[in-house]
């Protein structure tokens, strides 16, 4: 397994990674933990994939409105979009000691246009490692909810992206990569049940980070 950022640098600043399938309330979760980070002093950054930079942003628009947009081309406009956060946001904060959050990374790609859309998992992953210089999250967390509830959950948001209206066989082989690529992961990534109410998961996407990370986020601070 290749080395975290932390154990290269040396680094007091974390990379965390929130993941899951449409609906999973990755955004809801980043947005309260940010808050919470911030109302506890811990220096932080909240990113989003694809985005983060002006090239990003470019990107996400081709991306989430575009049309005939084959899977190669696809996943080299995710990779070109990280490759920008990670080199010009993520990298110089962390090496700052600032908690890195992203709203997804890696693990998207495998399961999106990896499982997804049927491209090569090796060669997505090599793909991968060239466009963030092998950088790895010091955690992923896989917010687990069945396929139907974040369908409903989406669809009560209103109008739907490219992705999104992908078609349900998509995005039951993105649900079921997530749940194997997270089998084979190990530690690295912790599955967080999040069926129940935003601050339910919140509470527990704080104790694992407690449990995980004491010497950043001191256990008891509510």
């Amino acid at each position: 397994m290749r080395a975290s950022m932390a154990e290269q640098s040396g680094r007091r600043g974390l990379f965390l990674v929130l993941e899951g399938i449409e609906g999973s309330g990755k955004s809801t979760q980043a947005a309260l933990l940010a808050d919470w980070m911030a109302r506890h002093g811990v220096a932080h950054l909240l990113v989003r994939e694809p985005g983060g930079t002006p090239v990003g942003e470019e990107i996400r628009r081709v991306l989430l409105h575009g049309q005939g947009m084959p899977a190669v081309a696809e996943l080299y406009l995710y990779l070109a979009a990280r490759a920008a956060l990670v080199e010009t946001v993520v990298r110089p904060a962390l090496a700052a000691g600032t908690v890195v959050l992203a709203d997804r990374f890696e693990l998207s790609t495998l399961a999106y246009q990896g499982a997804g859309r049927g491209l090569d998992e090796a060669a997505v992953r090599a793909a991968n490692a060239l466009a963030t210089g092998g950088l790895v999250p010091d955690l992923v967390m896989l917010l687990d909810v069945p396929v139907d509830v974040g369908e409903a959950r989406r669809a009560a948001r209103g109008a739907a992206d490219r992705m999104e209206r992908a078609g349900q066989d998509f995005h039951r082989r993105v649900a079921e990569a997530y749940g194997l690529l997270a089998g084979r992961a190990g530690t690295g990534v912790a599955r967080v049940v999040a069926s129940g109410e935003p601050q339910e998961v919140h509470g527990a996407i704080v104790r694992l980070l407690e449990e995980r990370f004491a010497e950043t986020f001191p256990p008891g601070r509510g």
